[in-house]
């Protein structure tokens, strides 16, 4: 398996084809990951929607559960681990406080969900609507909106590191970095300066490294 040491290691004429060679087996690789993760996705959701049919018919209205207590503790000792991972991911300015923030987002959401639907019809209904509106939801609000803008932020830089000008695209026009890229990703920004295949010399992302840092 040849890695990034190697295209440097190796002569300069043969430079371009090793590292050519390399983003090749990348990229049939990540090919390969990308199907099979489009049909496990594609296969779960149409599992799961025949099953949400299954257990709409089935389930009844009422029912009494067992570990009531167990749930919810757990539940919420998850949510604290996602509000403490999160201010030790703020604290030390980590690229994972991304992922915190969407983790605890996406509980939260749960949290309300939950607090609001199985309260339905009881006398504690008002407080876990108050609850779920005031505190649960805004907090969750708040975490993915810092989470955009964090993706944003980084988005940014790479545009400025690749050369490109103008705004940051949507999210949903921005393409995968790593090996999806075919060799343009977020790992090659960083690499040293290689000579193009055609022998034009470094590359725009390679030039715009370089003029930052002197």
């Amino acid at each position: 398996m040849l890695d990034g040491a190697e295209p440097e290691q190796a002569g300069q004429p043969g430079r371009g084809r090793v590292a050519r060679t390399a983003t090749a087996m990348a990229g049939a690789r990540s090919s390969w990951r990308r199907r099979l993760l489009i049909a496990a996705a594609l296969a779960c959701a149409a599992g799961l929607a025949a099953w949400i049919g299954v257990l709409a018919v089935t389930l009844p209205w009422r029912y009494r559960a067992g570990g009531w207590s167990a749930a919810w503790v757990g539940f919420d000792a998850v949510l604290f681990l996602a509000f403490a991972a999160t201010a030790w991911a703020a604290w030390r300015r980590r690229q994972v406080l991304i992922l915190c923030l969407v983790v605890l987002a996406t509980l939260l959401c749960c949290d309300a969900w939950f607090d609001t639907t199985l309260d339905w019809g009881t006398p504690g209904f008002i407080d876990s609507l108050t609850l779920a509106l005031v505190v649960e939801l805004p907090l969750a609000v708040v975490a993915m909106i810092g989470a955009r803008r964090l993706l944003r932020l980084t988005f940014g830089r790479l545009h400025a590191l690749k050369g490109d000008s103008g705004p940051v695209p949507p999210f949903w026009k921005v393409p995968l970095f790593g090996d999806y890229s075919a060799g343009h990703g977020y790992r090659d920004l960083f690499r040293p300066p290689r000579a193009d295949p055609d022998g034009a010399g470094p590359d725009s992302a390679d030039r715009v490294a370089q003029e930052q840092d002197a």
